[in-house]
């Protein structure tokens, strides 16, 4: 066999910054139907294991060898060593609350959707401080914050504004993956977030959140809607499954379709989106090129059990075939 040339993966100064909710998952399957109260159901398997939107990306970013840190805090309690041990480089960063670590029990059911719950714990009290203590003052040229769990960080959104107005002025590029609040969407909730998108330079929500934020009913109008509240220059991507992704910014609108792949888990799967996109964002690649890595790296995460996750060469290899 001849020798095999491999890629020298490109060197990039600049880092994504991921900011939010990390916490602990107890994940069991399949639940047919609910149970009785008062009594027990087997399932057929469990996983313990880290979670939450900002604990899922870093968990991708890590396996892409993306440069990237988990700007996060930490609980009190038997599981704070455990998680703290899975992100060795980011949690001698992270302050500790007095108090519980936040978990996430839940259970799928056969048509792979979830059913979730979840204590408050000590994401609710991650704060502004707490955030730009671990960052630092200046961003390096191209650095990324990506933003998560938006709704679920209680504290942490109360000082939205200020936060994303802060980090604009380090010079930072920010990102909001929101999720979806558990209150649901209200005009007043709307009307929060026209304070924060201002600032916003990429909004990375799924289909329904996207139509949810904007109070629209079809989805270019919602991006749109969006988009005219975001920074200069920003885009609006919609997560759509199966269906891939699609972008729009003021000088362009993209649709990446995904290639069809037999699904195993997709907890998280907008989280392994949020890693593809946002690491060919750092290297310097243009929307239509993160759009295509987002989709691969969710496809890729969403149909394997141990997840597992595109290596770096074959990502930009795609960089290769446009």
């Amino acid at each position: 066999m001849g020798n095999v040339t491999r890629m020298k993966k490109p060197d990039s100064s600049a880092t994504l910054f991921v900011v939010g909710n990390i916490n602990v998952d107890l994940i069991m399957s399949t639940l047919h139907e609910w149970p009785k109260k008062g009594t027990e159901a087997m399932l057929d398997s469990s996983s313990l294991r880290p979670g939450g939107s900002a604990g899922n990306c870093a968990l991708a970013l890590a396996a892409l060898d993306t440069p990237h840190r988990l700007v996060a805090n930490q609980g009190n309690d038997q599981f704070t060593g455990w998680l703290a041990g899975l992100f060795p480089e980011s949690a001698p960063g992270w302050p500790t609350a007095d108090c519980e670590t936040s978990l996430t029990f839940g259970v799928t059911h056969p048509d792979h959707e979830r059913t979730f719950f979840s204590n408050q714990g000590h994401i609710v009290r991650l704060s502004m401080q707490d955030v730009l203590g671990q960052l630092p003052q200046t961003a390096q040229p191209g650095d990324w914050v990506l933003l998560c769990g938006t709704w679920l960080c209680t504290a942490l959104y109360a000082a939205y504004p200020q936060l994303l107005s802060t980090l604009k002025q380090r010079g930072y590029h920010v990102a909001v993956d929101s999720g979806w609040p558990p209150q649901d969407w209200s005009d007043a909730l709307r009307e929060q977030a026209a304070n924060w998108l201002t600032f916003c330079d990429a909004l990375l929500l799924n289909e329904v959140e996207t139509l949810g934020l904007a109070d629209d009913v079809t989805l270019d109008a919602a991006a749109h809607r969006l988009l005219s509240q975001m920074a200069d220059g920003a885009f609006c991507v919609a997560k759509c499954g199966p269906e891939g992704a699609r972008l729009w910014s003021a000088a362009l609108t993209l649709h990446q379709h995904a290639e069809p792949v037999d699904v195993v888990d997709t907890i998280g799967a907008g989280d392994s989106f949020n890693a593809g996109f946002l690491s060919a964002l750092i290297y310097g690649l243009p929307p239509a090129t993160a759009l295509q890595w987002g989709v691969r790296v969710a496809g890729c995460a969403i149909s394997s059990s141990p997840r597992r996750y595109p290596d770096w060469q074959s990502l930009f290899g795609l960089v290769e075939k446009l």
